[in-house]
């Protein structure tokens, strides 16, 4: 558990004989044992992931006046003030306090005339952008682009991992849902209470979730045996993990590795993970080793997270609660 996998892309991009299905032997390693992978060769520029987390830092260090005036919706999209959830459904071990962080959350930049948003298709709304921040928008447009471009790289290697066609993934991935979240975790003092964390120790809902290198330490991830290691950061390299609707989605047999923040770095600390799911339509019915039905029924993407953000989000809970004299309301 302590050497997390890395896959290198450049043999599969350079169209390398058995590139693909040494790739899949990876994969499936990393995903049967650990749960998390690196991935060198991914083409995202380090200028492009540098920008972005200067972004997240721009946006934050706003007046919370102007943070709320983009507050989050029934959609999850915008900004989540500090303390705004408390992980419940998908918390490992007990329910912690609060999560000591505050994020905004952009997803595809749909137009208000397409058929989900005139629907009312809930999570595909409209993205909330700020007012103050010129140049903000187009920059985090083309953080989105490029991470998606990454997941939809990868699929065929996913696939070839679960010893399916290179192709599976490919109707399921049209039109992809994806979220980005820009977190930023204030320095935690050595008085905090020991059950708060930057966010607590729990799994990811995504089907792939690619993260970006921190300069500031403070992720860590819990092995097989049950202890927390520091996650490493070599250069040049993307942490890559599944959630739920992965292991879900693969019957169990792909890990959800549990993961947590906690800074005591003495510095302000920003993350920008990438949540990339399948189409907001997609049925994913679990996918078994010898084609019988799986433990859990399909279920869609909506399905799944209607009730995460109902057991997790304070704005999107049955009854809102207030936080730090803000009303969460649903909006």
């Amino acid at each position: 558990m302590t050497t997390i996998p890395v896959l290198d892309l450049k043999p599969l991009k350079d169209g390398a004989p058995g590139a693909l299905e040494k790739l899949g032997a990876e994969m499936r390693h990393a995903f049967t044992e650990i749960g998390f992978y690196f991935v060198r060769n991914h083409g995202i520029s380090e200028e492009l992931l540098d920008q972005t987390f200067a972004e997240a830092e721009r946006f934050h260090s706003q007046p919370v006046e102007a943070k709320l005036s983009v507050r989050i919706n029934e959609h999850n999209m915008g900004y989540m003030p500090m303390r705004g959830a408390t992980t419940r459904v998908n918390a490992v071990g007990d329910v912690a306090l609060p999560n000591a962080n505050e994020a905004v959350f952009f997803k595809r930049d749909l137009t208000p005339d397409h058929p989900d948003v005139v629907a009312g298709h809930r999570f595909r709304g409209l993205n909330q952008w700020p007012a103050g921040l010129p140049g903000f928008r187009e920059k985090i447009l083309d953080a989105c682009a490029a991470f998606e471009g990454l997941g939809m790289s990868l699929l065929p290697v996913y696939a070839t991992a679960l010893g399916k066609p290179a192709d599976f993934f490919a109707p399921f991935f049209t039109d992809p849902m994806f979220t980005l979240r820009m977190s930023h975790y204030p320095q935690q003092e050595a008085t905090a209470p020991e059950n708060e964390f930057g966010i607590a120790p729990h799994v990811d809902t995504s089907f792939m979730t690619i993260l970006a290198q921190n300069k500031i330490p403070g992720l860590s991830l819990r092995t097989t045996d049950g202890d927390w290691i520091d996650a490493p950061a070599p250069e040049g390299a993307l942490l890559i993990n599944g959630g739920q609707l992965l292991r879900r989605w693969t019957d169990n047999r792909f890990l959800a590795t549990p993961h947590r923040v906690i800074n005591r770095s003495g510095k302000e600390r920003y993350a920008i993970p990438f949540f990339f799911d399948c189409n907001y339509h997609a049925v994913m019915t679990p996918i078994t080793e010898d084609g019988t039905p799986g433990r859990m029924p399909p279920i869609t993407y909506a399905e799944f997270m209607t009730g995460y953000q109902k057991a997790n989000f304070h704005h999107a809970a049955e009854k809102p609660k207030s936080d730090e004299g803000v009303e969460l309301q649903g909006v």
